[in-house]
């Protein structure tokens, strides 16, 4: 089978690896263009994917949207059987999604038809679900609407980052598309259209999202930080500076004003929350690197006593 494959970061790896390591014929790769990094901008990284592709001698296509006539030739010509799209990052038009003869397959991050859309990982955990998955999808025109062909559960565990979660998910959704891929071949695959009275969404991250409001319960807080760990982080103010925050877990019994610190040690940096504590690993504080909270406090960024602001009044 002629596989189109369509990813960018490295949720989409295990799946590209999987296909190759497989035997499957991956006749070309479509990514999002190199990006700029660091603080200068002055150095240009390629995506995860691109650099696996290029090992293998595959060719890459990095257009900047996926559309237009010449983009569409440039596929034709690889003739593929099937697209595989797995956090491509761009919507793909009727056209694209349409043009292998089998169709376009979707890795997505959770349990269709819960949680459509661009960030169903971090609001799994934000949301304090106990279990998620991964789904094979036909793609449709409308947005993770299509017929599910397979499903893998997995429990959430209740330290767990969007970063863990994600390298688990990424592992187990290569192993569902290979099986989903397989049945396809073999014409055993049965698709079954999501039911849309149970329909949930995760929304793209807008900074807001991101903010920590200390007078929330602990748990509550210890997700939010947990839901957006590594990247982008989830973020509070301290002296009109921002501090990002990593590696939480909620902590009962403690008490003090929402936001003040309660200790810092090397176990890591308590804080109180409308009930209950949050511990807090690491810290990032603004234009610094990220530390373990004792350190920084040996810098005197930051001491018991200490109060993060709420969030209205920042």
């Amino acid at each position: 089978m002629r596989v189109l494959f369509w990813g960018t970061p490295d949720f989409a790896a295990p799946a590209l690896r999987a296909l190759i390591g497989e035997g499957f014929d991956v006749v070309g790769v479509v990514t999002q263009p190199d990006r700029p990094v660091g603080r200068s901008r002055s150095t240009v990284d390629a995506p995860p994917v691109k650099r696996i592709a290029e090992r293998e001698n595959i060719p890459v296509l990095q257009p900047e949207r996926p559309r237009g006539d010449a983009f569409r030739s440039q596929i034709a010509a690889l003739a593929p059987d099937v697209s595989v799209v797995v956090a491509y990052g761009h919507i793909l038009p009727p056209e694209v999604i349409d043009l292998p003869p089998r169709g376009t397959l979707n890795i997505h991050g959770s349990l269709l038809p819960a949680l459509r859309g661009a960030a169903p990982i971090q609001t799994a955990i934000r949301n304090g679900l106990t279990e998620t998955g991964v789904s094979i999808m036909r793609m449709v025109p409308a947005l993770d609407a299509g017929p599910v062909i397979l499903r893998a559960t997995t429990p959430i565990y209740d330290d767990e980052t969007a970063g863990e979660l994600a390298l688990r998910l990424s592992e187990m959704g290569a192993a569902a598309l290979i099986e989903a891929l397989a049945l396809l071949e073999l014409g055993a695959a049965r698709e079954a259209p999501q039911d849309e009275a149970r329909a949930t969404y995760a929304p793209k991250i807008v900074r807001e999202m991101t903010r920590v409001d200390w007078r929330a319960p602990a748990a509550a807080v210890a997700r939010v930080i947990r839901a957006y760990d590594p990247r982008p982080g989830a973020f509070t103010m301290r002296d009109g500076a921002e501090v990002k925050l990593f590696g939480a877990r909620p902590v009962a019994g403690v008490r003090g004003d929402a936001g003040q610190v309660l200790a810092v040690d090397d176990d890591g940096m308590l804080v109180a929350c409308g009930d209950g504590g949050a511990r807090i690993g690491m810290v990032q504080p603004s234009g610094k690197r990220r530390m373990a909270p004792a350190e920084w406090a040996r810098g005197r960024g930051i001491a018991v006593g200490h109060r993060f602001g709420p969030a209205p009044a920042e």
